[in-house]
């Protein structure tokens, strides 16, 4: 992923080159509203910084750059007042509070997940059990209903089960 700078003071491009140096990450400068657009319609930014006197100075524009960047994480920083010290340390923070966000909402879909295949289980299995003292003990149906039940007792405890860690395989 990329890093998009919108600026138009002069050693945005030196300033973007150490900033690629020091994340590792592609950086690219545009000194405008127009040049950032442009920039966004081509690819998709990890984040993207505004100078603070951009955003100020036409709110219309930042706003159009903010509503295009997608999923990137929008920075305004005072080119004026901050380093590139400084910027490395916000973008750098930004870039690590995002990647925490994303494993968190990862863990939560996946409990949930669990959770509503776990219950669903749970239903096919009382379900065919109760077809099943229904129904007559040699009757196809009886017997497909038994193969139901077994499979979703199965599945049920392969899920009670705990989880192999990453380098193991279930299978």
């Amino acid at each position: 992923m990329s890093i998009l700078i919108v600026t138009g003071i002069e050693g945005a491009r030196n300033c973007a080159e150490v900033v690629a140096k020091h994340l590792g990450m592609d950086v690219e400068s545009a000194d405008g509203r127009k040049a950032a657009l442009a920039a966004l319609r081509q690819k998709e930014f990890a984040a993207v910084v505004i100078d603070d006197t951009i955003a100020e100075c036409d709110p219309a524009a930042a706003e159009a750059i903010w509503e295009r960047a997608g999923l990137a994480i929008p920075l305004q920083v005072n080119f004026a007042l901050s380093g590139t010290a400084r910027l490395i340390r916000d973008i750098r923070a930004a870039l690590s509070r995002r990647e925490r966000e994303q494993t968190l909402a990862r863990k939560a879909a996946a409990v949930a997940i669990e959770s509503e295949l776990k219950s669903t289980l749970a239903g096919l299995l009382l379900q065919s059990e109760l077809a099943l003292s229904g129904s007559e003990a040699d009757s196809p149906l009886a017997e497909r209903l038994r193969m139901v039940a077994d499979l979703a007792g199965n599945l049920r405890r392969q899920l009670a089960a705990p989880a192999p860690s990453r380098g193991e395989s279930t299978f």
